[in-house]
């Protein structure tokens, strides 16, 4: 093949690109401000990696890490806790694959500028045939500045260039920013380590299986790409398989396919400005649904399914607001008519716990991690209580979006000792954490719990046969056998002392019963003592159940004196 036939690639890389994709964000998320903090979908601020330590950690260790970690010794392949030994401030995130794949089309854009069709190989790497772009450009040097500066001034990065034969080629050449001449790229690729390889892979499971694959060769003597590309092919596919016959290719500049990743949809928009501004929810609803049928008209002519749908409003006085909603396969138009009607209700009625400062002048509807449509076509028939479901659904969504994200809660029982402390409320559309490995939680209340958890104790008096109170010993141990169990009023409540041996506004005489119930049995008590390494002091308290001869057994809790914590039924 002559020096004129061969084929020639440009490959772009941007360094440390999971980092680069954080600066992004961070940008994004600062020109989008003020936003509603409180939204639930809206994950948190990503930190600055301009500005501070940043590394971004995989299996390996340390992925990519930014200027500021890089200035303290942080380096790519090192350890988690040798890095925060370097850095203590070092903010540490994970690898966020999806995240570092809808950034790059911000790069991709700008190099479609200069290039007829680049390709993602991964990203922060993409390639193309350069022979073309380059005699428009006036040559391969003048090419890779062109490129540089378009994407320096469309995305605001920097990146760096390389120009070979063939894709391995081009890829190292990039990591060093130069022009390999035609027919150097053997002797370019020979003193550059095994390891080098990996880089011009695009998958994970390609460069786990060739990282396992040089180990092998390194302990056979091959160090260098240009110790492996000097052993004949064949004997090499023979003994390590396809994939030795891959990484060989690349060692030795053999020209290929050029592989390529999926490119991720970009988001779907459309925008609407409102003249005169709305002050009203049924003004800007009006405007809304328009916007609502062009949005879904959109997406199901690009054949494409919305996971979620951003709302925004600009108001008159330069204020910015948006709340976004998790949507299911294609929107109809009434679905997304719906959703945006809430959210300006709640906006401009103030219930969303946060009105706009004046009158709405403009409003923006996004798509947002969009799919092909197929990939979540719903079944003929819809499986049992999917319907309700969904009705539940948008009947949750319609309260939060009066009440405000956040506001509508659901209860999840968690690990823990007692009753209180295992109820925890979560957003209602919040996933609920993994369950974690069972501790044994060690004087915990015996199951079952209590039915009922009062939301505040109900004071109580616990009484010997002759009237003593029934205290609790160091040990943990009643000091008398419990006799006598009066349920007393809230004091703040009744406006009486303390032993007022009224019942607490509310209940029924057959719930708690009234005056001094005879105790029947009881179990107990567990004493805990918790918190001992808070400056305030322990938390100490014992639990007592209590069986009396009117109504359900109660849960007892002593602290400081007797209180009815939960009720049995």
């Amino acid at each position: 093949m002559s020096l004129e036939t061969l084929p020639r690639l440009v490959a772009v890389w941007v360094p440390d690109w999971p980092v680069v994709a954080l600066t992004l964000d961070a940008r994004e998320q600062r020109r989008a401000r003020p936003r509603d903090s409180r939204d639930a979908h809206d994950a948190a601020p990503a930190p600055d990696p301009a500005l501070r330590p940043v590394a971004v950690v995989g299996g390996r260790g340390v992925v990519a890490a930014s200027a500021p970690a890089r200035a303290a010794g942080v380096r790519v392949g090192m350890r988690l806790r040798v890095a925060r030994s370097l850095c203590t401030d070092l903010t540490v995130l994970p690898a966020r694959p999806e995240r570092e794949a809808r950034a790059f089309e911000t790069v991709m854009d700008c190099l479609s500028q200069v290039l007829a069709e680049p390709l993602v190989l991964r990203p922060g790497l993409a390639v193309c045939g350069a022979r073309g772009p380059a005699r428009w450009a006036g040559g391969e040097e003048e090419l890779a500045e062109a490129l540089v500066e378009a994407v320096a001034q469309g995305a605001g990065v920097e990146c760096q260039v390389g120009v070979a034969d063939s894709l391995s080629a081009a890829v190292l050449a990039a990591r060093r920013g130069c022009v390999v001449a035609p027919g150097r790229s053997p002797g370019f690729l020979a003193p550059w380590p095994l390891e080098a390889a990996l880089s011009c892979l695009p998958t994970h499971r390609q460069r786990e299986e060739a990282r396992a694959l040089i180990e092998v060769l390194a302990r056979l003597g091959l160090r260098t790409l240009g110790d492996l590309a000097a052993l004949p092919l064949r004997d090499v596919s023979a003994r390590f398989g396809p994939a030795g016959a891959h990484l060989h290719r690349l060692a030795s500049a053999a020209p290929g396919p050029v592989p390529r990743t999926a490119r991720p949809e970009t988001d779907v928009s459309v925008d609407s400005t409102l003249d005169p501004p709305a002050a009203r929810a049924d003004v800007a609803a009006f405007a809304a649904r328009a916007l609502a049928e062009s949005l879904a008209d959109r997406l199901v002519s690009r054949g494409l399914a919305a996971g979620r749908l951003l709302v925004e409003a600009r108001c008159e006085d330069g204020a910015e607001l948006a709340r976004s909603w998790m949507l299911e396969t294609t929107p109809t138009p009434a679905e997304l008519t719906d959703r945006v009607r809430w959210q300006l209700e709640g906006w401009l009625a103030g219930r969303s716990g946060r009105a706009p400062a004046s009158p709405l002048v403009g409003l923006r509807l996004s798509a947002l991690e969009l799919v092909p449509a197929g990939a979540s076509q719903a079944g003929l028939w819809s499986a049992p209580g999917k319907q309700g479901g969904r009705r539940a659904r948008r009947a949750a969504e319609r309260v939060e979006s009066l009440l405000g994200a956040g506001a509508l809660q659901v209860p999840l029982i968690v690990e823990g000792r007692d009753p209180r402390s295992r109820t925890r409320m979560l957003a209602w559309d919040e996933p609920a954490p993994p369950a974690g490995h069972a501790a044994p939680w060690s004087g915990s209340l015996p199951a079952p719990g209590p039915s009922l958890v009062l939301p505040q104790p109900l004071p109580a008096l616990l009484e010997g046969a002759s009237g003593q109170d029934v205290g609790v010993s160091a040990e943990g141990q009643l000091e008398t056998v419990p006799a006598l169990l009066t349920l007393l009023a809230d004091p703040q409540e009744q406006g009486g002392g303390p032993t007022t041996p009224r019942r607490r506004a509310g209940w029924s005489d057959g719930a708690l019963g009234a005056g001094a119930l005879r105790v029947l049995a009881w179990a107990g008590p567990w004493a805990m003592d918790e918190c001992w390494w808070r400056p305030a002091g322990p938390s100490r308290r014992a639990y007592l159940q209590v069986l009396t001869e009117q109504g359900p057994a109660v849960l007892l809790v002593r602290q400081g004196r007797w209180w009815v914590e939960g009720i049995y039924s």
